[in-house]
């Protein structure tokens, strides 16, 4: 059973796995060599026992499974639902566009005091997901949260105990003012500043080279997107008129994309999975460099 949140510890080596595998390795046509596994995560600076323990426990997870590669080698490839994990995740993580007012999912959940236990983490996985609280037992989120939201509960097994409706918010208070009781929007907006803080002084550093090299393109790739992977989840993606004045989301996600188009195809060429520097588009892009033509896996 994959927890989601125990995924989302920036920086941990654990974290960098699974943002390794959603930016580069699914694309791998097999298993990721353990070889190649220690390589890529030395250049961010995991070392090796650190890398396989870390395995280890995505593998008892659920996440990823043993496997060997044609040439032999020990390796790991992703679970079917590790794959849908990473799928439902693109859409948040490369979204390109500030959402819309697309309307609002209702997530209502019953579950017997002898089952209390899975009402924990019920709640933790709605959370997890973005939902804010609009009363005891009712989880609301955006409408366009639905699908990836059944599939999480699915494969934890809770789809059981929820019902979902759709609706629209027709008072009494200003749907503004419902929302930031339904979120903590201060907490959010640190995130993001938090994110900023971090990242942009990367982006201003490369926006004055002419040169990027791969192997520092990869590895400021990864350590971004590791650090921003969770964001979509922590923030549900309200519309903008629903917002605070001066909301950071809109420019913590621009430094995002900024940082994705300049680096990503490079830091491909470095993980073996491209030789095309200039991909543009997310992973989850069916022409996503190394969709249909990665390179043969490494030995090791």
């Amino acid at each position: 059973m994959i927890n989601v949140s125990d995924l989302h510890v920036p920086h941990a080596p654990r974290s960098l796995i699974v943002t390794l595998y959603g930016a580069y390795g699914r694309f791998v046509p097999g298993p990721v060599p353990v070889a190649e596994l220690i390589r890529l995560l030395a250049a961010v600076g995991v070392d090796a026992p650190s890398v396989r323990s870390s395995v280890s426990r995505l593998k008892r997870r659920g996440l990823l499974l043993p496997a060997r590669t044609a040439a032999g080698a020990a390796g790991y490839e992703l679970s079917a639902e590790a794959v849908q994990l990473l799928d439902d995740g693109d859409r948040r993580i490369y979204a390109d566009a500030p959402p819309g007012d697309e309307g609002w999912v209702l997530a209502v959940f019953s579950v017997p005091e002898s089952e209390r236990q899975k009402r924990h983490v019920l709640r933790s996985r709605l959370a997890g997901l973005g939902f804010g609280t609009a009363a005891p037992g009712v989880w609301i989120a955006p409408a366009r949260l639905y699908e990836e939201t059944r599939h999480a509960l699915g494969r934890l097994g809770l789809d059981g105990y929820v019902d979902f409706f759709r609706g629209e918010h027709l008072g009494y208070a200003p749907t503004a003012r419902a929302a930031a009781r339904w979120w903590d929007l201060d907490a959010i907006a640190a995130e993001h500043e938090a994110f900023l803080d971090r990242h942009a002084p990367v982006l201003r550093a490369w926006e004055k080279r002419a040169d990027t090299p791969p192997e520092d393109a990869y590895r400021d790739y990864l350590l971004t997107l590791d650090s921003w992977r969770h964001l979509p989840y922590t923030d549900p993606g309200l519309p903008t008129a629903l917002l605070p004045p001066d909301w950071p989301g809109a420019r913590s996600a621009a430094v995002f994309r900024a940082l994705h188009a300049r680096l990503r195809g490079a830091g491909a060429v470095f993980a073996g999975v491209a030789d095309d520097p200039g991909a543009e588009n997310g992973p989850g892009a069916k022409d996503a460099p190394g969709a249909e033509n990665g390179p043969a896996a490494r030995g090791g």
